[in-house]
């Protein structure tokens, strides 16, 4: 696991943390963890959920970084979108997050929220919607003209798709996440159906935009986009009557 870390926060810079630093006290702020492999990853978030679940004072946090390559897929019974496991290239890991097998590698943005929220409004579907809509807004920065599609989680660039969102919560304290295409060789996708989705093209920024852009820094630019946005999860207090 790469244990030099960047956290991302509200401030005009990253700033370097030492190995096995805690996310600063005005949370939530990320920590870009570089490429680690999704076994890493996935036993930090857990760590770091029993630690919430044990202490609710504990403040949010956002994972951002790469995986080694690995296909992943959640609960459900239907495991026909692996097209069979045996003829995968790369590490399949069975997950509790919703949706259908994907794909995690080299170029790929991934972003692991872990956020309590019993502090906000406790709507797994408003909280999916507003995951979509922060990426549709660092993609515009890009000038990648992204939506969503009615029916379907995640984000696309008309009918191609550019990020897949799959969350597990456990006592309303999310974990798991969304995986975001920047650069990179895309072919992995080829040997499964991602998403459940058959006949989908998957893109990336690189290909939407035609220009290479450094993983981190679209990374940076999510962490603080997703910071600066969470308020939004707040519940809504009906205002008082006259």
């Amino acid at each position: 696991m790469n244990t030099d870390e960047t956290r991302i926060g509200n401030s005009d810079a990253p700033v370097r943390e030492n190995p096995g630093s805690s996310v600063a006290e005005n949370s939530p702020t990320g920590r870009w963890l570089g490429r680690i492999s999704y076994a890493d990853a996935l036993a930090l978030q857990e760590e770091i959920v029993a630690r919430k679940r044990a202490d609710s004072a504990l403040p949010d946090e956002l994972l951002l970084l790469e995986h080694e390559p690995v296909y992943t897929i959640g609960r459900t019974p239907n495991q026909s979108s692996l097209r069979g496991a045996a003829h995968l290239p790369h590490p399949l890991f069975p997950v509790n997050r919703g949706g259908q097998a994907t794909y995690h590698g080299p170029g790929q943005l991934v972003g692991y929220p872990i956020i309590d929220l019993r502090r906000y409004e406790q709507d797994l579907h408003r909280y999916l919607r507003w995951i979509e809509d922060v990426l549709i807004e660092l993609l515009a920065g890009y000038e990648v003209a992204a939506q969503t599609r009615t029916g379907l989680t995640g984000v696309w660039v008309e009918d191609r798709k550019i990020a897949s969102i799959g969350v597990g919560v456990r006592q309303w304290i999310t974990m798991h996440g969304f995986a975001l295409n920047v650069s990179g060789d895309l072919s992995a996708f080829d040997a499964i159906v991602p998403c459940g989705i058959a006949n989908v093209t998957i893109t990336s920024i690189e290909r939407e935009s035609g220009h290479a852009i450094p993983l981190e820094e679209v990374g940076c630019r999510a962490g603080k986009l997703i910071t600066s946005r969470l308020g939004e999860l707040a519940k809504q207090i009906a205002p008082a009557s006259a």
